[in-house]
């Protein structure tokens, strides 16, 4: 190291008066907490609602969807909302960690990895009160073979209860305890594992198709919560396997009526589990059946509209129980459809109903219909019906779902909470919409597709959306590679790219080549080739603004964003630190200063904090320490010179010890300026 202590902040605190006691974490009472139904299905196109796409659709084949359409009818329909990636697995990860690929311990392709130790949505709102349940596919548990040795394993990561399957590929089938005979390989023709708790009851579940089996049991939870702990709010992620393939059909017809005495049931008996039982792939929607259609086309159709059908039911349930207007229920899909069947010499491809509306891409695709996903969030009395086109993601699930319920929003978030956009009230935050995800195959040859990306090369991909438009690269060479600009609103097949059409789109593209380096920290286990790039400096700055301190004085187990109505600014000049740092108890501290320079170079960030802290530069996390009870941690990286915006929170422990940062100067070589790879892509 070159040079040191280039930078030590020192937090001091002081506790002005009584009225900054430590106050409980949560801050509302179960009577104003909703319930939180969360649904997602597997592969779903957002072309596959009817009142999305299907409806209006040109095409020579369509489907319907009709009790999706009466519940958009009656909700919000979130047009413009996007998956984080566009395959399941990181998905649905940073769905349930609340932050965005950037951040994401589990990216790519990394299926079955295990979810890290840190504050999920159920762990969250746990700590306020909710019974939580997971119900259906996961394939986040880490390696292992059972409930006790899965170290990821959802009851240790929040859920008081799980039911479903824990591995990613025992997803592909839908009938957990039966042999298909038509199956592409013996992966998709045998019986799989399907736990509940600790005990794994495949074998009892003979002719269950799981759409139904995973709805009978979201029922089954709801009528027993209502009838044993009606005065305890609840979350439920109900997570299907369904429509992605094995695309098989239903056991049986759907039954007579819905909600708590109708509609799909509970029997509970051993090879009788639900009343849905029967010949397993067996059943046709007849609707579809005799259409001239393909095998393939009528299996696919049946299974969404088979989860049309379950929808219809969930929600009869909660009217049945007198919980429509306290549940907050939203649905959405993991990423963009997909093309496979898993049947012996049978193909399936989302041209058959242009499952990506009016978009280009598909599953594993950075354009619109590989990462924009069909979302509605229906809350009768609290959300009017409408439309929204505005830009948001799944991370922003974890902020949204705690400013309701009254919880601690972990710093370690990235999202926003989207309770002004839900309920009209107050004013929306915008929400970082960000990709990045890595496939070494091609974009579909579909013909629909414009010509230059039918076939292209996928690879390395991010999507970056500002200012109204959509920043989008596939196959990336170098952070120089230039984003195709469009504005999805007025172009959604992303036909007319505007990079390099004016000098605002020039602007935009450095400001988005700034951006995506302002917001991520890099990945071991998923490189990228913009990683050593120099995090840009922000050149607006005063490099001798002062250093803001605030301090919140609730106590929570994580680094918490700090409550603003609980919060106070602390004037730090002329403190004796260590006395005031032990004056303060516990709580949260949040420090906000700029850090100055002096040339662009690799430089180590050391942190020595009093409890768990999270130091971002700009917005991109490069210290978090959440859960792991580190008092000391440090980072490389690569800055640019010049300012650079710091904020800092630390969860205080109650000891002496004072947080302090510190700037070492690393040897390795300056990185490309702004400049210079400004000219490369100019080049190009």
């Amino acid at each position: 190291m070159r040079s040191r202590h280039l930078l030590c902040l020192f937090v001091g605190l002081m506790v002005w008066s009584n009225s900054l006691a430590p106050t409980p974490a949560n801050a509302a009472d179960s009577a104003s907490q909703p319930n939180i139904l969360f649904v997602l299905y597997d592969d779903l196109g957002w072309g596959d609602l009817g009142c999305y796409y299907q409806n209006e659709s040109k095409h020579d084949r369509t489907h319907q969807t009709p009790h999706w359409d009466a519940m958009a009818a009656e909700g919000l329909q979130m047009r413009n909302h996007y998956c984080p990636a566009p395959v399941c697995a990181p998905s649905r990860a940073s769905l349930l960690t609340g932050v965005h690929q950037g951040h994401a311990s589990i990216r790519d392709n990394q299926f079955d990895k295990a979810l890290p130790d840190v504050p999920t949505v159920a762990s969250v709102l746990k700590s306020v009160g909710y019974t939580t349940a997971l119900v259906g596919k996961y394939g986040l548990q880490g390696e292992g073979n059972s409930a006790e040795n899965w170290p990821a394993y959802p009851t240790k990561r929040g859920f008081d209860e799980f039911f479903g399957y824990v591995r990613h590929r025992d997803g592909h089938n839908h009938y957990p305890a039966d042999k298909w005979p038509i199956a592409n390989g013996e992966a998709h023709a045998n019986p799989v594992e399907l736990w509940h708790n600790d005990d794994e009851i495949s074998s009892q579940l003979k002719g269950c198709y799981t759409a139904d089996l995973f709805t009978a049991k979201a029922k089954k939870f709801l009528v027993e919560h209502q009838s044993q702990s009606a005065d305890e709010p609840f979350f439920v992620f109900l997570s299907y396997d369904t429509p992605h393939a094995s695309i098989q059909y239903p056991s049986a017809p759907y039954p007579e009526g819905k909600g708590v005495n109708g509609g799909v049931q509970w029997l509970g008996e051993t090879d009788r589990m639900i009343n849905t039982v029967g010949p397993i792939d067996s059943y046709k929607h007849p609707d579809y059946a005799n259409q001239g259609w393909t095998d393939a086309e009528v299996r696919f159709a049946t299974s969404v509209r088979r989860l049309d059908d379950l929808m219809g039911d969930l929600l009869q349930t909660l009217r049945d129980l007198d919980l429509e207007e306290n549940t907050l229920v939203v649905f959405s899909s993991d990423n963009g459809p997909h093309s496979e069947s898993y049947i012996q010499n049978v193909n399936y491809a989302p041209t058959s109903f242009q499952s990506y509306g009016p978009f280009d891409g598909m599953k594993r695709d950075c354009f619109e219909g590989g990462i924009r996903v069909p979302t509605v969030a229906w809350w009768p009395g609290k959300i009017a019906a409408g439309i929204n086109q505005s830009p948001s993601q799944f991370h922003d699930w974890l902020t949204t779902f705690a400013d309701l319920a009254g919880a601690n929003v972990p710093a370690r978030a990235d999202g926003v909470s989207l309770v002004p956009t839900l309920l009209q009230k107050g004013q929306q935050a915008t929400p970082t919409t960000y990709v990045e995800y890595f496939n070494g195959g091609k974009t579909p040859n579909y013909e629909d597709y414009e010509p230059s990306r039918r076939g292209a090369r996928r690879g390395q991909m991010q999507a970056i959306f500002m200012d109204g438009y959509k920043g989008v690269r596939h196959n990336i060479q170098s952070h120089a590679d230039p984003f195709e600009i469009y504005d999805v609103a007025k172009d959604p097949g992303e036909a007319n790219n505007l990079a390099g059409t004016s000098p605002e789109m020039e602007k935009l593209q450095q400001r988005m080549h700034d951006r995506v380096l302002q917001l991520r920290s890099a990945n071991a286990t998923a490189e990228r080739p913009y990683d050593g790039e120099p995090i840009p400096a922000d050149e607006s700055l005063n490099a001798d603004s002062p250093m803001v301190v605030t301090y919140c004085p609730t106590k929570t187990s994580i680094v918490s964003r700090l409550d603003p109505a609980q919060s106070t600014k602390v004037d730090i000049e002329g403190l004796d630190l260590a006395d005031t740092v032990r004056s303060a108890g516990q709580g949260n501290a949040r420090v906000q200063t700029v850090l100055n320079v002096a040339k662009t170079g690799r430089y180590e960030l050391r942190l020595k904090a009093t409890g768990d802290a999270v130091l971002r530069v700009h917005d991109a996390a490069l210290i978090d320490t959440t859960g792991h009870n580190k008092t000391d941690a440090s980072v490389e990286v690569t800055l640019e010179a010049g300012t650079h915006p710091v904020d800092m929170i630390v969860r205080l422990a109650g000891n002496d010890s004072v947080p302090a940062l510190e700037l070492n100067e690393l040897p390795d070589a300056p990185k490309k300026s702004r400049k210079q790879a400004k000219q490369k892509r100019k080049s190009k």
